[in-house]
């Protein structure tokens, strides 16, 4: 059997930055343990597996370890390889997943955005170990899928350098959000899931979906614009719109192939 497959480089307009995700477009689904397989085969923080329906397509993440629920990065590589390559008069494509239908345009400069669900964070006592992990205190933490944490200023996040032996004592989250205030964006993070498989992802669609109504109403404005600092670092342009946010960014290709099995 062969499958074809993408390395896309997402939220980024050029290679080597950004958030590399894989492909896979597949005719019918395999068995989970294949997927996860070749997940941990890539050993990416993502690899996404589409399969064409009627009307739209079915759309799955996996990180080297496990399948999630929502993953923005994958889903923007997801759209681009739809446009590029299976689909080139599209303009929108709609994705089935975990998380409801995901549906992705592409405008006249190859800009991808995405419709995700808001999930706006709650304030909560601060975790007991991320002080520790981290390092250093933080202003305050919040929790929605994810726990976030507000830290003073864009250079306490871009130094960071987590004790991820105690980030992954952190049970009750799926990943970890570090974020502060932009010197030349609105705002900036980072995102750690040790316990996925992803000591830190590059760059994360999905961590805006927290991000956005909270940097939304702490500044006050709808349209934003993002980065993440992480080495590779990424780009994204965001809009709170009530229960959904608009994520926003470019993606290139890194190479086309097969996988054989």
């Amino acid at each position: 059997m062969n499958i074809e497959m993408y390395q896309i480089d997402a939220f980024t307009r050029e290679c080597f930055s950004g958030n590399p995700a894989a492909v896979c477009v597949l005719d019918h689904w395999l068995k989970d343990s294949i997927l996860q397989n070749i997940a941990f085969e890539n050993n990416l923080s993502e690899t996404a597996f589409i399969v064409k329906t009627d009307t739209n397509y079915d759309l799955r993440w996996f990180t080297p370890s496990c399948e999630v629920d929502l993953c923005g990065h994958a889903t923007l590589a997801s759209a681009y390889v739809v446009f590029k390559f299976i689909n080139t008069h599209a303009q929108s494509v709609s994705f089935n997943t975990l998380s409801g239908t995901l549906i992705v345009s592409i405008d006249e400069s190859q800009k991808l955005s995405m419709q995700f669900p808001s999930r706006a964070p709650v304030p909560i006592e601060t975790h007991n170990l991320i002080e520790q992990s981290f390092g250093v205190k933080p202003l305050q933490v919040y929790k929605s899928r994810d726990l976030m944490v507000l830290f003073d200023s864009e250079k306490t996040v871009s130094s960071l350098s987590p004790d991820f032996t105690l980030l992954s004592q952190i049970k009750d989250c799926w990943g970890i959000i570090a974020t502060a205030k932009g010197d030349t964006v609105d705002f900036v993070s980072r995102f750690f899931a040790p316990n996925a498989g992803v000591p830190e992802d590059p760059v994360t669609g999905s961590a805006h979906c927290t991000l956005i109504p909270f940097w939304a109403h702490t500044l006050n404005k709808k349209v934003l614009h993002a980065k993440q600092v992480s080495k590779r670092g990424g780009e994204l342009f965001c809009e709170d719109k009530g229960d959904q946010v608009i994520i926003s960014g470019y993606a290139t290709l890194f190479f086309k192939g097969t996988i054989y099995l």
